[in-house]
Order: C-alpha cells, then sequence, then structure tokens
C-alpha cells in the first residue's frame, strides 16, 4: 500500500512549525515536526523514506550543519532548505553541496508542493532500488508463482489452494500471456499429486503424424532406446494440454479415449500399462464460444469444465504490476548475473500508464529488457508506441486515486476529503478510470 509522502519538517519559530504543519497535512503529507536541528536527526539513515524540509537561519545548529549531518548518514535523504534571505551564492553553494532545493521565503504553497512531490519522488526511486538491490544479495528473486496483492488474486490464491486439495479435471481460460501455465503448476504443488510430475502438453505443437510417439512413447528398437511418452511421465500426476482448442478434433478425441481407458499400450509393447492421472487444460478466449465453433469436442469439453476458472487480463488487476515487474526484473538479472538496474521515472510511468495487451509475458519481456539497460520505449518494442502526456498523466491520476483508496479502505468520502475533490468530480474520475472503492474494503 503506497503511503502520503513523510516530511521532517525542522524550524525553530512554534508559529511558523505549527501553521506550516497545517498546511502540509491539510496537503495530505505525513509530517514530523521538529523545532531544533539536533533533535531532527533521530532516526534518520538508509531505511527512512521521507524528505526534510528545514529552516536556515536557527540558533545552534542551522540548515547548512543540518544539512550536512543528514548527507553523512544517507547522501540520498532529499534536503529542502528554506530562507528569508535571498542569497543566490548561498543557495548556489548548497545546491553545488547537493541539497535537493533551496526557496526563499515566502514561498508560493504550489512551488513549495511541486519540490516537495519531485524530492518525495526521488527518495521513493531510491528505497525501491535499495530493496531490489537487497532482495537480489538475499537471493529473493522466487520461482514462478501467484505473485500479487489485488483483490482477484487474494481470491484466485484462496481458490488455487481449495482446487488443489479437491482433485479433479478443470479448465483454465484466459488470454494469452495472462499466466494460465502458472496457475496450472500451482494447482499441481498444492495438491496430493505434488511429489509427481506436471507434464506440460502445448497442444497446437503436436504433430498428428507424431501423435502416438509423442502421448504415448517407443519401446526399444535396434539400437534406439526405449522412450516414453508424455502420458507415462503424468502417470499419477498432472497432464496439462496447453491450448486444448489447438489440438485436432479427432487427436481430441484419440486422447479423451486413452485417458478415460485408464491405460494405453506404446507401439511395440507386449501389454498395457496402467494410467491414472490429473488433467488441466487450457483455451485462450471463451471456452464456450470455443465449444459453439467446434474448436473443442463437446466429450473433452464437458470433461474437463465442472470447473472453469477464468483469469483476467493484466490491465484488469494493475495494482500488481509493480509487484510482479520487480519479481521478473530480479529473477533475470540473477539469471543473467547482472547487478539490479535502476528504476527510473520513465520506467515506473510505462508500468502506471501502458496497457499491456501481452500480459504477464509482455511485462517479463520488459522487465528482461530493462536489465539490459534498455530505455522503456525501447524494450516496448518498435511497433508500440510510447504513451502521450495525456495518458501518463490520467494513468498517475488513477495511481493516486488507487492508492488513497488503499489508505482508506475504501470509504469514499474520507477519499474525497483527503484528494480534496468535490463529490461528482470524484465520481467522474472513478468511472473515466473504472475504479470501484468496493475492491478496497478488505484492505
Amino acid at each position: 500500500m503506497t503511503e502520503a509522502a513523510l516530511i521532517r519538517l525542522v524550524d525553530d519559530d512554534a508559529d511558523l512549525l505549527q501553521a506550516q504543519v497545517q498546511t502540509l497535512r491539510i496537503r495530505g503529507y505525513r509530517v514530523e515536526p521538529f523545532d531544533k536541528a539536533q533533535d531532527a536527526l533521530a532516526g534518520l539513515g538508509p531505511d527512512w523514506p521521507g524528505v526534510v524540509l528545514s529552516d536556515v537561519r536557527m540558533p545552534g545548529m542551522d540548515g547548512f550543519e543540518l544539512f550536512a549531518r543528514i548527507h553523512a548518514l544517507d547522501a540520498e535523504i532529499p534536503v529542502i532548505l528554506l530562507t528569508g534571505h535571498g542569497d543566490v551564492p548561498m543557495a548556489v553553494a548548497a545546491l553545488k553541496e547537493g541539497v535537493y532545493d533551496f526557496l526563499t521565503k515566502p514561498v508560493d504553497a504550489d512551488q513549495l508542493g511541486a519540490s516537495l512531490n519531485r524530492a518525495a519522488s526521488a527518495r521513493a526511486l531510491v528505497m525501491e532500488n535499495r530493496m531490489l538491490r537487497r532482495q537480489q544479495q538475499e537471493g529473493a528473486a522466487q520461482d514462478m508463482q501467484l505473485i500479487g496483492h489485488s483483490p482477484f488474486m487474494l481470491h484466485l490464491r484462496e481458490t488455487v489452494e481449495r482446487l488443489g486439495e479437491a482433485g479433479g479435471d478443470l479448465l483454465i481460460a484466459g488470454p494469452d500471456g495472462a499466466g494460465k501455465e502458472t496457475v496450472a503448476r500451482a494447482i499441481h504443488r498444492a495438491s496430493p499429486r505434488r511429489a509427481r510430475a506436471f507434464v506440460h502438453v502445448k497442444c497446437a505443437a503436436l504433430d498428428p503424424a507424431r501423435f502416438d510417439a509423442e502421448m504415448l512413447g517407443t519401446e526399444p528398437q535396434g539400437r534406439l532406446p526405449r522412450n516414453p511418452g508424455q502420458l507415462e511421465r503424468a502417470h499419477r500426476g498432472t497432464l496439462y494440454l496447453d491450448g486444448i482448442d489447438g489440438l485436432a478434433p479427432v487427436l481430441q478425441a484419440r486422447l479423451l479415449a486413452l485417458i478415460e481407458a485408464g491405460e494405453f499400450t506404446p507401439p511395440g509393447a507386449a501389454a498395457p500399462r496402467p494410467l491414472e492421472l490429473r488433467v488441466i487444460g487450457s483455451v485462450a478466449g471463451d471456452p464456450e464460444a470455443a465449444l459453439a465453433a467446434g474448436a473443442i469436442r463437446s466429450d473433452l469439453y464437458y470433461r474437463l469444465a465442472g470447473v472453469v476458472l477464468p483469469l483476467p487480463p493484466l490491465s484488469e488487476r494493475r495494482e500488481d504490476i509493480p509487484e510482479l515487474f520487480r519479481h521478473f526484473l530480479l529473477a533475470a538479472c540473477k539469471r543473467l548475473n547482472l547487478p539490479v538496474t535502476p528504476l527510473t521515472g520513465a520506467v515506473k510511468a510505462r508500468l502506471a500508464g501502458y496497457g499491456w495487451p501481452g500480459n504477464l509475458r509482455e511485462l517479463q519481456q520488459f522487465a528482461e529488457s530493462h536489465a539490459f539497460g534498455l530505455t522503456p520505449f525501447d524494450a516496448a518494442g518498435p511497433d508500440t508506441p510510447p504513451p502521450s502526456l495525456a495518458e501518463l498523466v490520467a494513468a498517475y491520476e488513477a495511481e493516486l486515486i488507487r492508492d488513497a483508496l488503499r489508505i482508506e479502505k475504501g470509504n469514499a468520502t474520507q477519499v474525497m476529503s483527503r484528494l480534496r475533490l468535490a463529490r461528482k468530480t470524484f465520481y467522474d474520475k472513478l468511472n473515466r478510470h473504472g475504479i470501484k472503492p468496493a475492491d478496497f474494503r478488505n484492505g
């Protein structure tokens, strides 16, 4: 859950300090007020996620000394200094030393807000890149699994556990690249068959002339060794039929007959071999439409379709995209023995503003391209135009609204107050971005 930006405010004038605290909180910031610079150093370090906003002229330790002390703790903590004295040489010297920004009082509220937002975004990128490097060092790149905390993914993980324990054949439906194989493997891992094989068969790649050899295997012939087929490998495990609608109807009938017979005889074998397995099929579109079009035989369909598990496109669970991207990036850097490439504002804008028609597969390719240091637009491919400014602004606005809904647990009234939006404006934006507050009410 993304929180409001954290601002550590330092000013020795109690009245000004209180007024600034109220102003910043009204604008949606989390504020830590301090009236002494020395006290404001407490807790600062590499893990502190915020921005320091300090007056320059203070007794004891002034703003410049405070900056130097903070810089020694973590040079990437943004420090913004305020002064009532428009000293240009002082400002230039401070910026050369690494001060993030230098503003003259009285500062315009919009100017201050813009500076704080830029600094907070810069700090967020630093923290995220550090987390990526730390996860890589700790070996946190995981095997492919069900990643995400959207309402759909929370429900899917529970469903996978139930389906795994229940056993029985089923059908997974979803667009290309949506993670159908990943879900099938997760169901297998959650089942009592987890110690047995998970056999993945790409139906569209099956050659009718080699169907028997591929699925049933072959016995030893001269110097050629015995070659067990896919059915034998899947015995007492799980057979995953990827894109069952891509298999010729005559081969669907042959495969179903073998599965229901409970045994099979490899070419050249003297006796049949037992066959007991769980079958998980998948289709890239609407399974009922595939049935109506004759792409799936009705007898095979009704064997598998007792349970149909639909998967949405990635665009319908956008809140999972940053976490998925981090996972793919860490996995790519580990596999390729590359350092983790720092994230940039352009990468984050791409993650937020792009539609990902290729779903998880496209996101994974983008992460791998980023691991090699390619720009986000290069990584998207020559045929994919970069998002326009209007698209990026709309995506950013939608993410801000989603973040506020997460923080307020779907309470629309509190979100309107937090974002200072009129009721009609707020609901117009919800409709435009397809956001439903009810999706955020369970955390």
